[in-house]
């Protein structure tokens, strides 16, 4: 159906859940209906917003904004259900939202990915809407943390000039539509002050560089770096050296990244829209370079290096950033929270677990009478990277068919339970 309306009187359809104890929080959707109208978004979007418990003020919203083409967008579904990004949202009192563009896979991805498109006004209508639905009016003035890939990168570095008040900091995961002005591909938008003090991370994949149809997701976060470093941006140049366009462990520096963000940014006072600003000068200096294949040496900051050097937001970030770059990946050395509420019941035990923050879940162990007894997941469904218990697709969103936190016992002699976590490293819980 379209609509004949302007855009902010677009029909809206919401629909609120409750998630089960394994994510415990509340999750609320908006469906925009397409327009017919030029100007406005001609494809529909559903926003997924969940909203962990025990909030009474939500402080932000973390955004997983999907990339372009129906794989990419039928990803979108997942996102908002991701127990490890849930747990960063947890911690700072966040929403996390996941759009969902009903692109076919025939239609032009500009047709959202750029949000003067309508897919800006279209998101602002969205979170007041899921404000009011939520009882959580703070959901429509509150800042947001930006992750994009792909034509999500590109989306994210438009909304960047559009709302730069509004954007806590940025990852640009294989994609931004910097290269595609300075070509004259697209109008360019007008880069503000503003929106060079918003900390960023631009994160390609390595395999993209010599790629036919993704080396410009290389070169382009490179170029865009090397700009808006000579401006004074906070950004930082991190491409993954296991990785072609799909998204793989990126996560793991992805969310410490959104972390120390947050930290440093979010507003004291609960539900205010005000950012605090990064002090650029207190951040830590990397070298800049195109490729790193043998380069793992942090610079001092020093002043007058921004043209050459990335930008990362502490010293501990620094060092993450060079075990990626080099190994394409984080470590960890802290086993995950043990799980919790273990029942059993006719033989189904169910129990409760919260995100390892470093590293995910991988799997949970069943004990039964001090003996392994089973493993949830029997195996992972990860197609890349490291394996989780919900699975992580090329688009670093869960699986489509998701565990859940339960085992079926079918021995029906009476014993003693008891659940062992495993986070994406291999590391164990207490039990």
């Amino acid at each position: 159906m379209k609509t004949k309306s302007h855009l902010l009187s677009v029909l809206f359809v919401l629909v609120a859940l409750v998630v089960s104890a394994q994510g415990a929080g509340s999750i609320h959707q908006v469906t925009i209906e397409p327009s017919d109208k030029e100007g406005e978004l001609q494809i529909g979007v559903t926003h997924t917003l969940w909203i962990p418990d025990g909030v009474k003020t939500v402080r932000g919203i973390i955004v997983h904004q999907h990339g372009c083409g129906e794989g990419a967008c039928k990803s979108g579904e997942a996102g908002a259900y991701d127990l490890h990004w849930q747990e960063l949202a947890s911690k700072w009192d966040c929403a996390l939202l996941s759009p969902r563009y009903h692109q076919a896979q025939s239609q032009n991805c500009r047709l959202w990915c750029d949000p003067r498109h309508g897919s800006g006004k279209v998101f602002e209508g969205a979170l007041k809407t899921l404000a009011s639905q939520s009882g959580h009016p703070e959901v429509a003035t509150v800042p947001w943390c930006l992750w994009g890939h792909s034509g999500g990168g590109f989306w994210s570095s438009l909304m960047q000039m559009i709302y730069p008040e509004r954007i806590v900091a940025i990852w640009f995961q294989s994609g931004t539509a910097h290269s595609r002005w300075v070509s004259g591909e697209i109008d360019a938008p007008k880069i503000s002050k503003e929106a060079m003090r918003i900390p960023m991370v631009a994160n390609p994949g390595f395999k993209e560089r010599g790629h036919q149809r993704f080396k410009v997701a290389y070169s382009g976060c490179y170029e865009m770096v090397k700009d808006y470093r000579k401006r004074g941006a906070p950004i930082a140049f991190t491409p993954d050296p296991l990785s072609g366009h799909e998204t793989r462990d990126s996560r793991y520096l992805s969310i410490p990244f959104f972390d120390e963000c947050l930290r440093k940014r979010l507003p004291s006072k609960a539900g205010s829209a005000k950012l605090k600003q990064i002090k650029i000068n207190k951040g830590t200096l990397t070298p800049l370079h195109k490729n790193y294949t043998g380069v793992t040496e942090l610079a001092p900051v020093k002043k007058g290096e921004q043209e050459t050097t990335n930008w990362l937001p502490s010293k501990d970030l620094a060092e993450k950033w060079a075990e990626f770059i080099q190994k394409g990946l984080v470590g960890d050395s802290t086993p995950p929270p043990a799980p919790t509420n273990v029942k059993s019941k006719n033989g189904l035990i169910t129990w409760n677990a919260r995100a390892d923050f470093e590293s995910g879940i991988q799997a949970f162990l069943i004990i039964k009478n001090g003996k392994e007894i089973g493993r949830v997941p029997a195996k992972s469904k990860s197609s890349f990277g490291r394996p989780l218990f919900q699975g992580n697709t090329y688009h670093d969103t869960p699986a489509p068919e998701r565990p859940e936190m339960k085992f079926e016992d079918k021995d029906t002699t009476p014993g003693s339970y008891e659940v062992i976590a495993i986070n994406s490293t291999g590391l164990r819980s207490d039990r």
